[in-house]
């Protein structure tokens, strides 16, 4: 469950991530009243920088797995996640990309023939696609399926998973750097980072003291064919995306420490939040917001009460990659559909 987190992101999204929503009133308390809102046509499809880098190469980069890796050609790319996919076509190297992982469902890879599910990785299957080099995460898997890649001799190159808003320049250098694009990595880094600061100047000014504070919004991990029914804390990936919208993590701030604990009542109780942040395709595995509030222990949340749910798609939500400011947009909006003055 971890790794699913941490992706979606790549909890890649896994989760792949990312990944929708509803929100609080006007005055920043609640999420407005509301079934579930889904994310923007915009984020099914990622969004490339203009024209094709051209690569310098060869480089040697430094795997996160502690490998020096040499790539000499980029003619044929193999992104094990859906996240390191965003990254690699919003570069603008998508012709170059020959498959994807389940996860990469943006428009732009749809068509691409799916060789692995991320902690399913067949080495067979992307073998016999000849890549020229591999992209992989650290929590992409079996460990003897990549050491069969690089024992046939293909580059790959291992990243460090994103976990908060700060990961996404880093994410972005590592893989620029691995495909011999840094200055499309430096021009895609600074238009990320320029757009999720425009999103945050839009997020209006909360009250500091009472019923006016920040919204609490807690976030749900939801498989309901695996009657799966995990609390966000700490760890879970979505702190960072929440504190950026203006929200508290309503997990987080209730002690949990863990990625994902197991829901109860108890547990719901101590998050207490205003607002119920969920993955699409998880609100549809329990049979969206009237199953949602079945759940033992959420309808008796002010979230369950009112049915304010925040809804997300899967493949962007965790990501912190190029389209974070997406889904940040989409949270703010949600979360604050009456407007109000910036902070």
């Amino acid at each position: 469950m971890r790794r699913r987190a941490v992706r979606f992101g790549a909890l890649t999204a896994v989760v792949t991530l990312a990944a929708v929503l509803t929100g609080c009133g006007g005055t920043g308390t609640r999420a407005a009243p509301a079934g579930a809102a889904t994310a923007s046509a915009a984020a099914d499809a990622v969004e490339p920088l203009a024209g094709t880098p051209a690569p310098r190469l060869p480089v040697t980069v430094r795997s996160a797995d502690g490998e020096d890796v040499t790539v000499t050609s980029t003619d044929r790319i193999v992104p094990l996640t859906g996240s390191l996919s965003e990254i690699v076509f919003t570069l603008g190297l998508g012709e170059q990309v020959v498959a994807r992982d389940i996860t990469a469902t943006f428009e732009q890879a749809e068509k691409l023939p799916v060789v692995t599910r991320a902690h399913d990785v067949s080495a067979e299957s992307v073998l016999s696609l000849r890549p020229t080099v591999v992209l992989a995460d650290t929590t992409t898997g079996p460990a003897e399926a990549i050491g069969q890649i690089r024992d046939a001799g293909i580059p790959l190159v291992v990243v460090e998973p994103a976990k908060e808003l700060a990961d996404v320049g880093r994410r972005i250098d590592t893989v620029a750097a691995a495909l011999g694009v840094t200055s499309a990595g430096d021009e895609l880094k600074a238009r990320t980072q320029t757009r999720i600061a425009a999103v945050q100047k839009t997020i209006p000014a909360r009250r500091k003291n009472g019923e006016g504070g920040a919204p609490r919004v807690a976030f749900l991990y939801l498989r309901g064919s695996a009657s799966v029914y995990l609390l966000g804390g700490r760890d879970s990936g979505a702190s960072s995306l929440l504190e950026a919208a203006g929200a508290v993590d309503a997990g987080k701030a209730s002690g949990l420490k863990k990625d994902f604990t197991a829901i109860t009542s108890e547990a719901l109780a101590e998050a207490a939040p205003d607002a119920i942040l969920v993955m699409t395709k998880g609100l549809e595995s329990v049979g969206g917001v009237d199953g949602l509030v079945k759940i033992p222990g959420v309808a008796e949340t002010p979230a369950g009460m009112d049915r304010r749910i925040v809804s997300v798609d899967d493949g962007v939500l965790l990501n912190y990659g190029p389209r974070t400011d997406r889904v940040l947009a989409e949270l703010v909006e949600q979360l604050y559909p009456d407007g109000g003055k910036s902070e």
